[in-house]
């Protein structure tokens, strides 16, 4: 078991050494430049140009501008002084068509981007898919279709070879369960499906895609570290009438998506719709799905808590599961909350660590995206003093001490994210950044956020909470699901 190391102070803490601090991005949330050299369409760009779909109308056409602006957010990373960088690749930037010609002008921007993060020192974590899919890619069916998991293998396969031993760390795919719920059931996403056929096949292609993508890593780069991120969901029954939707639901959000690269296997309890058929499956799938990984990423915000019978509260899916009508998802009216309305329960993260340390067999584990949105505002002096942020951070990091003090191997931990943008379906009102974006002159300024982090990164230590402190709400015990 790992024990806490104490710094200057009884309240400072100080995380295992080698600790790696990070911030995160993806491709269409900050890189504008949508269609400049050589870049196609993703289904996002169709997506949000569809009227109705994000808020305000709002595209990525333009986001940060970060494509023209790569110096300056390299100055913010080495100002921040993190020891890691994770951003996505656009893969309709790299391969316009989904798979075949290379585009070299947009794989130029992602060399330069590499070189300039190693001559800060700064370590760079490519994420090889996040939630970009090029539109030619959706027009042949998207991940309902074998071959944009055979695709985003060859997409792998490119950045490997173009890109090499400079990436520290390959994250495959980032938040599948995002993909298939929002993208394909419920449509809140791109590509906008709502078919829970379309969905189970999503399922399993998106996750053979990351055994494809792992394969052509392997193949290329056999010392590279690489895993996914993926976002469990912890269900809390607060009620024992609440105890099997809790089951279903970790099956539906969480086990369908970790037993198959944990185990080799889809859950018996996935509900029916949306188990991928038997005839998608072929002779080695879910051996390629299952391969070994070197380290697990999480991505973290909120836990869902479960009751039986307010009908004032949000009901949760009581048609898909016999047997738990009326089981609804429960908010404690004293709970702090985002400006997304998400409970802030730095607990739960810690639990969920410890879940996974025990899933994956002690893998690394690192939080690769933890964050919260806030009513972030310019002060009449230029500040941002985001201190709800502040306080959300360290709850959170205190969250992950606590799990390394129970033995879990947490080896880093990445805040999302380096700098407000394109908040998909809510568009440029949700801000996560440590760093203000003044979105019509592309103007960053340093959030009170980032001074915080900073400090913690430097040192490798949290130090006493700030005031105000949002601490967890009371709540009755609650019973969470697990794998079996």
């Amino acid at each position: 078991m790992n024990s806490l190391k104490h710094g200057g102070s009884d309240d400072a803490r100080r995380f295992p050494e080698g600790f790696v601090w990070g911030v995160g991005t993806s491709s269409y949330q900050i890189e504008g430049a949508a269609a400049t050299d050589g870049r196609a369409p993703s289904i996002w760009d169709t997506f949000a140009h569809t009227p109705g779909k994000v808020n305000r109308g709002d595209t990525g056409d333009i986001a940060c501008n970060s494509y023209h602006r790569l110096d300056d957010d390299v100055q913010l990373l080495t100002e921040l002084g993190v020891g890691a960088y994770r951003f996505s690749v656009s893969w309709p930037r790299v391969l316009p068509n989904g798979s075949g010609a290379v585009n070299v002008l947009g794989l130029d921007y992602y060399r330069r981007l590499i070189d300039r993060l190693c001559e800060r020192d700064i370590k760079p974590v490519l994420t090889i898919y996040h939630w970009d899919l090029p539109q030619t890619l959706e027009d042949r069916g998207g991940w309902a279709n074998r071959d944009a998991a055979l695709a985003l293998g060859e997409l792998a396969a490119v950045l490997a070879e173009a890109l090499g031993e400079q990436v520290a760390m390959w994250i495959t795919i980032n938040e599948p369960l995002q993909t298939v719920q929002q993208g394909y059931l419920n449509g809140s996403h791109a590509p906008g499906r709502r078919d829970p056929a379309l969905a189970a096949a999503a399922l399993h292609h998106i996750l053979l895609g990351h055994g494809y993508a792992l394969q052509a890593l392997r193949s290329r780069l056999p010392d590279a570290a690489a895993g996914p991120s993926m976002d469990p969901q912890p269900f809390l029954a607060l009620d024992q009438g609440s105890r099997a939707a809790a089951e279903a639901l970790d099956a539906e959000y969480n086990r369908a998506y970790l037993d198959p690269v944990l185990r080799g296997s889809y859950p018996a309890a996935l509900r029916a719709d949306l188990m991928p058929p038997g005839e998608l499956i072929q002779d080695g799938d879910l051996a390629l799905i299952s391969a070994p990984i070197d380290f697990f990423g999480l991505n973290y915000y909120r836990p869902h808590y479960l009751r039986r019978g307010d009908r004032f509260d949000l009901r949760v899916g009581e048609s898909a599961i016999p047997g738990w009508r009326g089981t609804v998802r429960y908010m404690a009216p004293d709970l702090p909350r985002t400006v997304m309305g998400w409970p802030i329960v730095p607990a739960a993260m810690r639990d969920l660590l410890i879940r996974l340390h025990e899933e994956t067999g002690g893998l690394p584990l690192y939080v690769t995206e933890n964050g919260c949105a806030a009513d972030d505002y310019l002060t009449p002096e230029g500040r941002v003093d985001d201190h709800e942020r502040i306080a959300y951070i360290h709850g959170h990091l205190g969250a992950v001490l606590e799990a390394i003090a129970a033995g879990v191997n947490v080896a880093g931990y990445f805040h999302w994210s380096l700098m407000d943008n394109f908040e998909w379906a809510e568009g440029y009102r949700r801000r996560f950044g440590l760093h203000y974006v003044e979105f019509e002159s592309g103007r960053r300024v340093r959030k009170r956020s980032a001074y915080f982090y900073r400090q913690v990164a430097i040192s490798n230590e949290l130090p006493p909470a700030p005031e105000p402190v949002l601490a967890d709400a009371p709540l009755p015990a609650a019973t969470g699901a697990r794998s079996q």
